[in-house]
């Protein structure tokens, strides 16, 4: 045997002895997973387990050791086995074919992970191969990604297998040993990976990671910046994340200029959040709109609920965004589109255009919603302030046809919304109240106190007064029920109602019914002051009018106060009032309301359920019901003011006539 042949027969014997006797840590393992942070820095960190030695030594499977610096260790002893009766190859014909060993393998291990369906999978097919650290980074991106489509059920069943798995510990202890090996971007999206995968952050990797890119900070490009704040996102505040954040702030400022990806400008601006200082949110925005020639739909989606998430409000973007929606309606699913109402809700923007047009693209294909989605839909109008009436009517005949596929939660929801918007249901309207009210029934069982007073006071708003449940509310044994449970103030509030209710409107019962005292709570107080520029206009109006009086907050019924009570002799009648039998007969009371915008439905005059109840009932009690809004008081000079509220009050004898179109919202109801 020649001397190079021996010299590669002992080359192939230790690689194989190498193999055989990998590297072990001296004591027993401490898991990278729960690891507290506090643990030294000399613990130690990982081990090898048997099942991988198995592997290793059966040479079936491609297996690159991490810790070896070496190119090529499978095959070697197929290697060995023809090295006998093979030419020696010329060093650099050596290092070719092993590097395009290496590439095929790494080819196929990226095939076979790409076809992993779960966490398991790939934590299966990591057991058989010693990953790079660009692959163990890859693993683990795979395992959160594999869990995105899957149901909540499942991906929960998932997870568990996940962290029971012998595999997983191991893995992250890959992660951790190799982290000062691997790439900026491969670091950020291990991070991400595992913070969403539900390691507990406040293990030694997510730390030890967390660490390691407040020292690369940086040296992150945009888009590793991008990554990181995503994984920042998901992350409870910890002393390490905080700082990473504040470390963040800085670094995103000074390289906001070389941001030209409109996801990762979004991003950063999640991250950065409320905190943020104003004058950093001005030069986000005016690059923003610099990008926003260059919004797709799902920017401008994401753009609005980003800006929710800042707490900032944009009206060039939001205009901008919103158009963009309202282009592309048919083309956004539910949960994206319900997050943008409510994202809108957050910043109290209220685009007219785009709720309408909303509304009537859900009432044109109600068919392809459920129900669930429905009375979310109707529900974030409500918090808007938005009647959706294409919606309602549509979905009037909905419920009409099938009330009984509705949930109690659903029924309550839907009795809330209507009555909150005093909707007028027309010649549906008994259909309409009866299918409710038969569901209602049939869930009566099973309601508790509190959702059966709150479905007979929204009833009670409609003007329906449900005998069956009326009788359920307020026999002895729920009012103790009620008495002893939560919101107080608001169960009040709804008892008042319901027993003003019963005492002015008299519905026809089978019999009597009141609510008792006990239950009503204290009588509403007039000690609280009036408007002052609606005070003055009316003292101002009225000193020119005879015989006619003014009282300020006065309350009617110990419940409904009235900003300003004005007396006046009836024409007819001034001569005889000293003989009429009581000042309501012979006398007009006007009662002077002021009515802030969120006692309307947005964009309309039409008043809510709550005010529309008491424009009802001081009708019963004789008044005429005068409502001055905030638009005839703020913007006016007080000479204006006091002619508006003139023309409200005595229209005949106003300066100068006022149309509806310029007072929308008020005047005589």
């Amino acid at each position: 045997m020649t001397t190079r042949m021996t010299n590669e027969v002992m080359r192939c014997s230790l690689r194989i002895c190498y193999r055989r006797f990998p590297w072990k840590p001296l004591s027993t393992p401490v898991p990278a997973a729960f690891d507290s942070i506090s643990l030294s820095r000399n613990d130690p960190i990982c081990c090898w387990g048997g099942r991988r030695n198995q592997n290793y030594l059966s040479g079936t499977l491609c297996a690159t050791r991490f810790f070896s610096h070496g190119g090529n260790q499978n095959g070697d002893l197929e290697e060995s086995n023809s090295v006998a009766s093979e030419r020696p190859l010329s060093t650099d014909t050596k290092i070719d074919q092993t590097s395009s060993q290496q590439r095929h393998r790494r080819s196929h291990f990226q095939d076979l992970l790409h076809q992993c369906g779960s966490p398991s999978d790939v934590l299966d097919l990591a057991s058989k191969y010693s990953a790079t650290v660009h692959q163990v980074s890859n693993c683990l991106n795979q395992m959160w990604t594999s869990t995105k489509k899957m149901s909540d059920e499942q991906r929960r069943y998932e997870l568990q297998l996940m962290f029971e798995h012998p595999e997983f510990d191991d893995l992250l202890q890959r992660a951790m040993r190799s982290i000062k090996h691997t790439r900026n971007n491969d670091v950020a999206y291990s991070l991400l990976s595992m913070v969403n995968l539900g390691v507990p952050q406040q293990s030694r990797v997510i730390q030890t990671f967390v660490r390691t890119c407040q020292e690369r900070l940086n040296e992150f490009d945009v888009k590793t910046l991008s990554i990181l704040a995503s994984a920042l996102d998901h992350m409870k505040d910890s002393q390490n994340a905080v700082a990473l954040k504040e470390g963040m702030r800085l670094v995103v400022e000074m390289r906001l200029p070389e941001i030209k990806n409109v996801l990762a400008l979004q991003t950063m601006m999640r991250l950065l959040g409320k905190d943020a200082p104003k004058e950093l949110k001005q030069k986000l925005e005016t690059k923003a709109l610099s990008m926003a020639d260059e919004f797709s739909l799902p920017n401008a989606q994401y753009m609005i609920s980003t800006m929710a998430t800042m707490g900032f409000h944009s009206k060039p973007l939001l205009k901008i965004c919103s158009g963009k929606i309202q282009e592309n309606l048919h083309g956004i699913p539910f949960n994206r589109l319900y997050n943008v109402l409510q994202s809108c809700r957050e910043l109290l923007y209220r685009d007219i255009d785009l709720l309408n047009s909303v509304s009537g693209y859900v009432a044109s294909t109600l068919d392809i919603w459920t129900n669930k989605q429905l009375v979310f839909f109707l529900s974030v109008f409500e918090d808007l302030l938005f009647c959706p009436t294409s919606l309602m009517e549509a979905y009037t005949e909905k419920v009409i046809t099938n009330a009984d596929a509705l949930t109690l939660k659903d029924l309550l929801c839907v009795l809330k919304v209507y009555s909150s918007f005093n909707y007028d249901l027309r010649h549906h309207r008994q259909q309409f109240i009866d299918s409710l009210s038969n569901a209602l029934n049939s869930y009566l069982p099973k309601m508790s106190g509190f959702e059966l007073l709150k479905a007979v006071y929204c009833l009670c708003l409609l003007n329906h007064f449900p005998s069956t449940l009326l009788e359920q509310l307020l026999n002895d044994s729920m009012l103790e029920q009620l008495a002893s449970g939560k919101f107080p103030k608001s169960r009040e509030t709804m008892f008042q109602r319901i027993d003003l209710c019963l005492r002015l409107d008299r519905p026809p019962l089978p019999k009597p019914l009141s609510v008792p005292s006990s239950a009503l709570g204290d009588p509403a107080s007039s000690s609280q002051s009036v408007n002052p520029q609606l005070s003055k206009s009316l003292q101002s109006v009225l000193a020119g009018q005879e015989n006619a009086t003014l009282q300020e907050m006065s309350v009617v019924e110990n419940f409904y106060v009235i900003d300003g009570l004005i007396t006046k002799p009836l024409p007819s009648q001034t001569d005889v009032m000293e003989t009429s039998s009581s000042p309501a007969d012979s006398s007009q009371r006007i009662a002077v309301i002021y009515a802030p915008n969120s006692t309307f439905c947005y964009g309309t005059s039409h008043p809510r359920g709550p005010l529309t109840l008491k424009i009802r009932h001081l009708k019963i009690l004789g008044y005429t019901p005068v409502l001055v809004t905030e638009q005839h008081l703020q913007p006016l000079s007080e000479e204006e003011r006091t002619d508006v509220i003139r023309g409200l009050l005595f229209p005949d004898h106003a300066s100068e006539p006022q149309t509806k179109e310029e007072h929308v919202g008020s005047g005589t109801v």
